[in-house]
Parts: structure tokens; C-alpha cells; sequence
């Protein structure tokens, strides 16, 4: 072989071994960040509460990122850890219930799902264990808390790679140099673009007092997607805070008129709304997902509180002819039987009384607004949102796990709700999961759980009136008596 040859033939051996390095190269990089795997959960329970939305796609924390946060800055926690801010740690787990994991873009993600904002725990007695219940209220989770601390730490001096990198790798073990060199550090600068980004839309937080746990402004979150200007809003528009609500038996409630105003009508777009809030958006929203979701909402029911406390027939029998008569034409003739003249329809605000802010904060406007959320898919596009001027007449199932009461949590217990406002607690305390199975509510006297403190509701606040649901019509005029027994019967809801 001549020396041109020899020569040609060593070219034509480094070209090739370079194109099979970069193809090799190209290998690596795909089945390292092309895949999109949700982690997957058989039972439906579990995938409530820990399957994806799909919004890890669009908000996702990197996982080992979520995971350092509170060792980062603990100084900006009320507590220790994501359970200071009413996140629930099941034995075995490593992420909170309502939190979800995906593999995407090469890392492990994590956001929320729809768990995190109806799932709690309820004690029955001081030292009993805590039990998990899907598809409640999260009446301990501090919504508002958990926006402010992740902002506050990703803006802090010391959420930097050189402080936080190190953090990962002791935790996770060893990182690869990919990781530790490029992943991680630009995972951190796009982190804090990302959460300046989102929470500047969501600035209105800001002016507005502590939600406190188990509370959430829907629909001014909502408006942050159409770019509203917060601080061009009336104060009546501003406040908007209502309780999470309950979702079981989603299928006997469709077409009833959804949200605490009655906004929708549709539970299939109640869910797409909802979605939102866990970074759901109509390009990234995972479909099959949400339909797992609502295919157990749509059948799961309430546990039985005669399982964990007795209940008096005959004072419940006394008390459900007082219910037929005074309640059951706005709220159904039991937990099971949603039967009645008035259920799923909207009471004017005139006559129901309550408080008006959750109701002036959804407006005409953005119902018009969110008829375009998805209006590149006909088939989804949201066609029911509507302004209303009241709120809507609810079934009362699993109502004993649904305090506190009122759209806005305003009320502690059943007991305080049959009282006129007047008599109502002007300042009680939220995020207690130990139950109070006499007045049929969480206890709401005590400054601290556990050691724990809680939440003092004030209820002179805007939006946290407590008046309302009053009057011969309400059975806030029965005597004592009857008051009790309306209770009794309630216990089997």
C-alpha cells in the first residue's frame, strides 16, 4: 500500500470513528433528555394523589432542587421542612401527597396535582394516629405560605450552584459530571427565572392579607393568565379567598352549577379549570391522566363517621325530619340522595348573605376570557363559565370533614353555623387536624397542634365575613335542641 493510500485510508478511519462518536453522542443525548415518563401508579388512589397533570412540563421543580429547598434557607419556613406548610409526608415517601414526578428533559421533575389541594388528615383523638383522607378539603395546607417561601428562597443570596450543588450531590449520592458540571447549575439559573416569572404574574398575592391554610384565590390566579393588572383593581375585585372544597361524587353532580358561585356547569370543565392550578396548561395538560382522575372522583365517597364515632338514632331520626323541612330543598335529602327543588342552582346574594368577595372576584370579564383558553381544540373548549350574582346551593356529602364552614371557612363548626352570625367565633383557629365530633368540626380554640402553631382566622378581614346563612330558612332560629339534632342527622352524610 503507497503512502497516499495508507494515508487516505487513516482519514477515512478517523471520519467514520468520528461520525459513530457523534452518532453515539446523539444516542446518549436522546435517551437522556428526550424522554417524557410520568411515574405510573395502577391504583387509583394512588394515582390521585401522587400521578401526573402533566404540569411538570411547564413548572416542574427538578426534583433534588425541591428536595435541598428547605435545607437551603430553613430561616423562611414557619417550621421544619414542607410540614411546617401543611404538606403531608405518607411513611415511605419522598415526596408529599399532591405532588407528582416526572422524567423530562433529561431530569426528574416534580409539581403539584390535584391532591394536594383535597387531600388531609383528621385525628379523632389527641394521640391518635393521623388518617389520610382522599378527596377532602387540604384544611391544613398552606397555600399562599408555600408560594412565598419558594420565591423568597430562590431569590435568596444563597440559592447560587456554588451553595446549592453541593447540597444535591450529598443527598443524592454521586452525581455525574453532566450533572454536577451543567444540569444542576443551570437548573438553578432557570429556576429562578422561571419562579420570578410566575410569581411575578401572581403578584397580587402581595396585596392581599395571609390566606391561611386550607384557602386559595382561584380566580385571581385565574386573571394572571390573561396578564390582569393587580394594581389596577378594585378592592372588592382583589379579594376572592375561598376553602378548597370537597370533590367526591363528581358523576351525581354534573350539571349542577359548579364552583361556589355556580360558575360552570360542566364537571369535565370544572377539571380542566382546575388543572391550571397544577401547571395544566391546554399544550402541555396530560389527558389520559386527568381522566383517571375524574374517573375516581366521580364514584369516591366520603368515609363514614359512624366508623370512627357513634351516632344516635333516635336523636338522628328526630333530626332528619327537621332537615326535610328546613334544608333538604338546597342541599339534597341525605349524603347519598342529592334530590331537591333547589340543589346544584344559585341562591342571590341578597338572600343567602354571606360574603361577597369570592363572588365580585370572578367577573364578566374573565368568564368571557376563559372561553378562549381552549379555543384551538373545539372539542375542550370551556362553553359554560358564567357570571353569577350568588352562590350555589351544595350536597352536603362527607359534609363532617368539610370544615370550616361557609365559602370562605368563615365558620368553625356545624354548632357555629346554627348560630346567628353574631353568636359565630369573631376569631378561631385553622390547620388543626384533631376532630371535635360534638359540634362537627376540626378544634378550632387551641393556638397550637402537636406543638405546632396555628392560624388565627379573623374573621373583620375582607373576605373572611362570617355573616350570612341566617334566619328561620338556615335554622339559625330553632332551639338548642332541635340545633342538636339537626347535628345528629348530619353525622351520616
Amino acid at each position: 500500500m503507497s503512502t497516499h493510500e495508507a494515508s487516505c485510508s487513516g482519514c477515512r478511519f478517523f471520519l467514520w470513528s468520528l461520525v459513530a462518536l457523534i452518532a453515539l453522542g446523539a444516542l446518549g443525548a436522546a435517551i437522556r433528555f428526550l424522554p417524557d415518563r410520568p411515574v405510573v401508579y395502577d391504583d387509583p388512589v394512588e394515582h390521585f394523589k401522587y400521578g401526573s397533570t402533566g404540569g411538570e412540563r411547564n413548572m416542574g421543580f427538578p426534583y433534588w432542587l425541591f428536595q435541598v429547598l428547605p435545607e437551603v434557607c430553613p430561616d423562611l419556613l414557619p417550621g421544619k421542612g414542607y410540614e411546617s406548610l401543611g404538606f403531608i409526608f405518607e411513611p415511605g415517601r419522598d415526596l408529599p401527597v399532591g405532588m407528582s414526578k416526572r422524567r423530562h428533559l433529561g431530569i426528574d421533575r416534580v409539581f403539584l396535582n390535584c391532591a394536594v389541594c383535597h387531600t388531609a388528615t383528621v385525628r379523632t383523638a389527641p394521640i391518635a394516629r393521623p388518617m389520610l383522607v382522599a378527596g377532602m378539603p387540604a384544611n391544613q395546607l398552606d397555600l399562599m405560605g408555600f408560594q412565598k417561601f419558594v420565591q423568597a428562597c430562590v431569590n435568596d443570596r444563597r440559592f447560587t450552584p456554588a451553595q446549592v450543588v453541593p447540597r444535591i450531590e450529598e443527598k443524592a449520592g454521586d452525581l455525574g459530571l453532566l450533572d454536577k458540571a451543567v444540569i444542576y447549575p443551570l437548573g438553578i439559573h432557570l429556576m429562578r427565572d422561571g419562579v420570578a416569572g410566575l410569581l411575578g404574574r401572581l403578584r397580587f398575592i402581595h396585596l392581599q392579607s395571609d390566606w391561611g391554610p386550607g384557602r386559595v384565590d382561584t380566580f385571581n390566579s385565574a386573571k394572571a393568565i390573561f396578564g390582569v393588572p393587580f394594581e389596577q383593581l378594585s378592592p372588592d375585585e382583589l379579594v376572592g379567598v375561598s376553602d378548597f372544597p370537597a370533590i367526591w361524587n363528581q358523576g351525581k353532580k354534573q350539571s349542577m352549577q359548579l364552583h361556589w358561585d355556580g360558575n360552570n356547569s360542566r364537571v369535565e370543565e370544572r377539571n380542566l379549570s382546575a388543572a391550571f392550578g397544577t401547571g395544566a396548561t391546554p399544550r402541555l395538560i396530560d389527558h389520559a391522566a386527568i381522566a383517571r382522575i375524574e374517573a375516581w372522583i366521580a364514584t369516591a365517597a366520603p368515609p363514614a363517621f359512624d366508623k370512627y364515632y357513634p351516632i344516635d338514632p333516635a336523636r338522628a331520626a328526630r333530626g332528619k325530619a327537621l332537615y326535610l323541612q328546613t334544608c333538604a330543598a338546597c342541599h339534597g335529602r341525605s349524603g347519598s340522595d342529592f334530590s331537591g327543588e333547589y340543589v346544584g342552582t344559585v341562591t342571590p346574594i341578597g338572600e343567602i348573605g354571606t360574603d361577597r368577595g369570592r363572588l365580585d372576584s370572578y367577573t364578566l370579564q374573565l368568564a368571557q376570557n376563559q372561553g378562549m383558553l381552549y379555543s384551538a381544540n373545539p372539542d375542550r373548549r370551556f362553553r359554560h363559565f358564567r357570571k353569577t350574582w350568588g352562590y350555589a346551593n351544595a350536597p352536603l356529602d362527607g359534609i363532617w370533614l368539610r370544615a370550616p364552614y361557609l365559602h370562605n371557612g368563615s365558620v368553625p363548626t356545624l354548632w357555629d353555623l346554627l348560630q346567628p352570625a353574631a353568636q359565630r367565633p369573631q376569631r378561631f383557629y385553622r390547620g388543626n387536624d384533631l376532630y371535635d365530633p360534638k359540634h362537627l368540626g376540626f378544634v378550632a380554640d387551641q393556638p397550637e397542634s402537636q406543638g405546632k402553631p396555628l392560624f388565627a382566622f379573623d374573621t373583620r378581614i375582607a373576605g373572611n365575613g362570617n355573616a350570612g346563612h341566617e334566619g328561620a330558612a338556615y335554622g339559625t332560629a330553632l332551639p338548642d335542641a332541635d340545633k342538636w339534632a339537626l347535628l345528629e342527622y348530619l353525622k351520616t352524610f
